[in-house]
């Protein structure tokens, strides 16, 4: 069981990257609004972290006893060590550190849950969900209060100062929402129609992009960046998205604009690989219960 979650976690990256065209964003097409990676770093970065995100499950299923709180610093340090894996592989470029945050804070939920055999929760995403807000209540509060004091900011925490962003602490601590209520439930309805799992990927990313305050579009540029890539996201979706010929041709047509403008919704693209693993969990879920 443990294997086939941290399965999951590898091929959300993989199928995260692959899904094209992604406005502004590495694909198989394209590098996006990047000149520093391109689809081929992506690849070598996941595969250095193939074991990662197991040993993330065996210490949630080690810390089964203890309150899931004590887990968090565990998972914390895991992923400063897969950090220095992804670096090492992809010669100092950052592919993948918020999805190695996101899945990991998951990846460790499901196997506290595994090793508990927690009936409260269940090893379903809204209860691997309910367990991470559980886990990371107060993150945002206790890591955003220290940082004025701070001399180098990661970007996520130069955007807090700015606009009161909380990045992936602020989706984790929510119990990931945006994903549970608007991309999963999109994701999911996707997966029953007859279309590709490419258009699948592509169309729910447009979901979450209207719906996203991403940390990384704003440090690159500003508030308003945000808010026009939501509205043209919006407007995507309304035209039908991957699903009608024009929503297809507008997806291509925000990728130019965006790549032209170095506009790379980085978080939106965590948030996609961090649906396709609760609907992968869920699944293997639904499964077990049969």
């Amino acid at each position: 069981m443990t294997e086939k979650i941290a399965a999951f976690a590898v091929e959300s990256m993989l199928y995260e990257v692959a899904a094209t065209p992604k406005p502004g964003l590495v694909d198989r097409a394209n590098n996006g609004a990047h000149n520093d990676m391109d689809f081929f770093t992506f690849m070598s970065s996941a595969a250095a972290l193939h074991d990662t995100f197991d040993r993330m499950i065996k210490l949630g299923v080690q810390k089964q006893s203890s309150p899931i709180q004590e887990l968090l610093p565990l998972l914390r340090k895991e992923g400063r060590l897969a950090e220095a894996k992804m670096f090492e592989a992809t010669g100092g470029v950052n592919t993948h550190k918020g999805m190695i945050f996101s899945l990991g804070i998951l990846c460790g939920c499901c196997g506290w849950i595994l090793g508990r055999n927690d009936k409260e929760y269940g090893l379903s995403s809204d209860g691997i969900c309910g367990a991470a807000k559980q886990m990371c209540k107060g993150i945002c509060e206790r890591d955003f209060a220290r940082i004025e004091s701070e001399e180098h900011l990661t970007k996520g925490e130069q955007m807090f100062i700015r606009y009161g962003f909380t990045g992936v602490r602020g989706v984790v601590e929510s119990g990931y929402e945006v994903v549970r209520d608007v991309s999963l439930p999109v994701y999911r309805m996707l997966k029953r129609m007859d279309i590709s799992e490419n258009a699948a990927l592509v169309h729910t990313l447009l979901y979450i992009m209207r719906e996203t305050d991403d940390t990384n579009i704003a440090s690159r540029h500003d508030l308003d960046m945000v808010h026009t890539v939501k509205r043209k996201a919006a407007k995507i979706i309304d035209a039908g998205g991957m699903l009608s010929p024009k929503g297809r041709q507008m997806v291509l047509d925000m990728d130019a604009e965006l790549i032209d403008k170095y506009v790379s919704p980085g978080g939106c693209a965590d948030l996609l690989a961090v649906t396709h693993f609760l609907y992968c969990v869920d699944e293997l879920y639904k499964q077990k219960q049969t």
